[in-house]
């Protein structure tokens, strides 16, 4: 005999909730599935060694970065901050000097001045390449000015030739925060190959990421390397003998046989990454918001994609219940960060960066971003317009 279902069964079926898996806005467990078996490898190399600080691993890894940016040396050490505070340590930069830099930027761009007691001097970024105005970094020009710190911001290399210019015609040195931009390029050179010295962080978010901190500076000059690689390790002359004041910068070697292992990939995750940022062009180009230009002179890694728009909260809101991570990158330009607050900064002095923190919204990117996930994050914004 057929059963008949109830009234309550057709109205009110027990049917499992169905989950939508989460966009996040970087997948790093999606790349450690990509390496993981041989990651462990280097587990068990490094665990064997015994040499876990500073060892053969952090040299190899030394030589492996260094060639890879075409550069000749290159100094791993603990972070990107720490990279900053050395070369201008190697620069000796101290209390009473200036350091010209940009509001926008995370602010370990501005420690490192600070941690040698010099003082950050901003100028404005350009508004489509959000990195440097060469026009306008001369007039901040004093004679008290001993360095220039262009950040490559988001994957993008700043406007290097007219900085550098600037630059030589008043004998101050360039060094260039390369935090996020692994292989980015300018006029056929990679970051790291326009300043007397670059700093990278890898820092586990960026296109280059350990497992933890680390960082490097690179530089073609051997002095400027010979000197921080001491100061790293307690600025020591040989074993125990101390010339001057020194830190506790050193690269553990894990984290280097890793970046060792992830460098292998690196070229290919970038070139995703790019591949990517055409798709969001693609997929983005009739909504009212401001995406990201490309330059002719300019090849970005995309470590961020960064939208512009005057509702920018809404539609992070809007990403959000579509469960859709998203990040600001950064909601606070530096000039009005209480922590610098010394400066004597306000509101109103760099309308281009004060413009951009308002209106930035960081999108989805890396290597693993699926079609899939790309056109519900597409969908998502296009709902909310």
């Amino acid at each position: 005999m057929k059963t008949i279902a109830s009234p309550q069964t057709l109205t009110s079926p027990t049917v499992a909730p169905t989950t939508i898996e989460r966009v996040p806005l970087l997948d790093l467990r999606a790349q450690w599935n990509v390496i993981r078996d041989e990651a462990r490898i280097v587990f068990d190399q490094i665990g064997e060694s015994t040499a876990y600080a500073q060892g053969p691993a952090a040299k190899t890894f030394e030589d492996e970065f260094a060639n890879w940016c075409d550069v000749k040396e290159c100094v791993s050490v603990n972070t990107g901050t720490s990279a900053l505070h050395l070369a201008l340590r190697c620069l000796d930069i101290g209390p009473g000097d200036e350091v010209i830099t940009v509001p926008m930027t995370f602010i370990a761009t501005a420690w490192a001045v600070y941690y040698v007691g010099a003082k950050p001097v901003f100028v404005d970024i350009d508004p489509l390449r959000r990195t440097m105005d060469p026009n306008q970094l001369e007039a901040a020009i004093t004679p008290n000015t001993k360095a220039i710190i262009p950040v490559h911001l988001y994957g993008q290399v700043a406007d290097m030739q007219p900085i550098l210019e600037i630059a030589a015609r008043h004998g101050i040195p360039v060094i260039e925060d390369a935090a996020q931009a692994h292989g980015a390029t300018y006029q056929d050179l990679k970051a790291g190959q326009h300043g007397a010295m670059a700093c990278f962080s890898f820092y586990p978010g960026k296109n280059l990421g350990a497992l933890g901190e680390g960082g490097a500076l690179v530089t073609n000059n051997k002095q400027y390397a010979e000197r921080a690689r001491q100061l790293r390790n307690h600025a020591q002359s040989e074993r125990y003998f101390h010339d001057e004041i020194g830190y506790n910068y050193r690269m553990d070697s894990l984290q280097a046989a890793m970046l060792s292992l992830k460098l292998k990939h690196l070229d290919r995750w970038n070139l995703a990454r790019a591949f990517r940022a055409i798709r969001y062009e693609e997929l983005l180009s009739d909504l009212p918001i401001t995406l990201p230009k490309r330059f002719s002179d300019s090849q970005s890694v995309w470590h961020c994609y960064v939208i512009e728009s005057d509702r920018r909260d809404e539609l992070r809101t809007a990403l959000s219940e579509a469960q859709i991570d998203s990040g600001l990158h950064y909601p606070v330009p530096l000039h009005l960060q209480q922590a610098c607050k010394d400066l004597g900064y306000k509101n109103g002095d760099f309308p281009n960066s004060e413009r951009l923190s308002s209106r930035c919204l960081s999108l989805p990117i890396f290597a693993e971003l699926t079609e899939a996930q790309m056109q519900r994050i597409s969908d998502a914004l296009h709902s909310a317009h």
